[in-house]
């Protein structure tokens, strides 16, 4: 998704409200409200792969997926920030909100060339300071190449790109191969 900035500031209060009654999507960050611009058929389609491969994967946990139009709230450097991950895997039961989610387990961006640098570095940065992340996913949409980060490896990356490769996310015993994940994208 490309984000297009808007110049007005608004409290998270005003956020909120505005964006339950909003046709667009829009991530805030201390205040400043970007809009977000529709999806390729690509981006499209490995969101549904891997949060329909996750959601049967997780049915009968306490884990719930959500895809694009599920809102993170978090705060860094004393800023309140909601972004709209791809797909989020939360499992926490202290995520008792309708409308965001604090505590997720793992979070999937598909890359664009507009917000692969903010995915990669804004966003990871963000992301690291949660808690109970343990993963987080870079799906690339132009190619088959999938970056996964994991706590556990101390952020570390790992790079896949090959379609006999599998994708794992250990913190939810899942797997998929970059063959099915990449099912249905010109890549």
């Amino acid at each position: 998704m490309e984000a297009i900035a808007q110049t007005e500031w608004l409290s998270v209060d005003a956020y909120l409200a505005s964006e339950q009654r909003s046709e667009i999507r829009h991530e805030y960050i201390g205040g400043a409200v970007y809009a977000m611009a529709g999806a390729s058929d690509e981006h499209i389609a490995l969101c549904m792969n891997i949060a329909f491969a996750l959601r049967t994967h997780l049915q009968g946990t306490p884990c719930r997926v959500q895809m694009s139009e599920g809102k993170l709230r978090l705060r860094v450097a004393n800023e309140e920030i909601f972004y709209y991950p791809d797909v989020m895997v939360a499992c926490d039961p202290r995520d008792t909100d309708r409308y965001f989610k604090r505590y997720p387990k793992v979070l999937v961006e598909v890359l664009s060339e507009s917000t692969e640098p903010i995915d990669r570095r804004e966003k990871f940065l963000s992301y690291r300071q949660i808690e109970t992340l343990e993963e987080y996913v870079l799906l690339a949409q132009d190619k088959k190449e999938v970056t996964v980060f994991r706590r556990s490896d101390h952020w570390q990356s790992e790079l896949l790109k090959e379609s006999d490769q599998t994708l794992r996310l250990s913190s939810l015993k899942f797997t998929i191969s970059l063959q099915v994940l990449y099912q249905g994208v010109r890549a």
